[in-house]
């Protein structure tokens, strides 16, 4: 009985090292954890998303932005029912299909518009993480999925404008391409979200 014993127990420690050995072997060739490869990529999202191009149009209320230093419109310009502005003064009087290449004077691409007021999609003092659930939650961007708005910051003309806004004003920190991508990665991490207090991803 004795011997049965001491074969029975050092086969089960021989086992438990096979699986820690296995363990070890997976740890070391497991790919790098995706939440905060995916936070990571949302950081870079919103670098673009809270940049003067972005944020001057993504506003709570219906007031527009201008300038790299986010004052409110000259003239007491409005979104309007349409996001194109009031009837007695749209977007497109001044806002033509191309920049003015006079710096500062009225920029320009096809379309011209504010969000409408149904579909705001504001984020204008919004920390990382209230952004992050901003653009996960369909009642905030019209019922568009996270496929959708990918397709929204990759193919939309008026999201371009940003990368061409015509002289005297910045850029986003990114290229479109990169922002494009980003993003991309973002939604395939699983498009989690930095927390509040920490860079824990949830």
């Amino acid at each position: 009985m004795g011997s049965a014993r001491w074969i029975l127990t050092a086969l089960a420690i021989a086992w438990l090292i096979d699986i820690a050995h296995a363990t070890d072997a997976r740890t070391r060739n497991a790919r790098p954890d995706a939440k905060p490869a995916g936070v990571q990529a949302f950081r870079d999202v919103a670098s673009v998303l809270t940049s003067p191009r972005c944020l001057n149009c993504h506003i709570p209320g219906d007031a527009p932005l201008q300038g790299d230093d986010n004052h409110r419109h000259t003239m007491n310009v409005k979104r309007g029912p349409d996001g194109r502005g009031t009837p007695a003064m749209r977007c497109g009087n001044c806002h033509q299909a191309v920049n003015t290449m006079t710096a500062h004077a009225p920029p320009g691409v096809e379309g011209w518009r504010l969000p409408p007021p149904e579909m705001r999609m504001a984020w204008q003092r919004l920390t990382p993480d209230a952004l992050c659930r901003t653009l996960k939650d369909p009642q905030k961007t019209g019922g568009r999925s996270l496929a959708q708005l990918l397709d929204h910051v990759a193919q939309d003309h008026l999201v371009a404008w940003a990368w061409d806004p015509g002289p005297g004003r910045s850029r986003p920190p990114l290229t479109h391409e990169q922002f494009a991508a980003r993003f991309r990665a973002w939604t395939e991490q699983g498009a989690p979200c930095p927390s509040a207090t920490t860079k824990e991803a949830r």
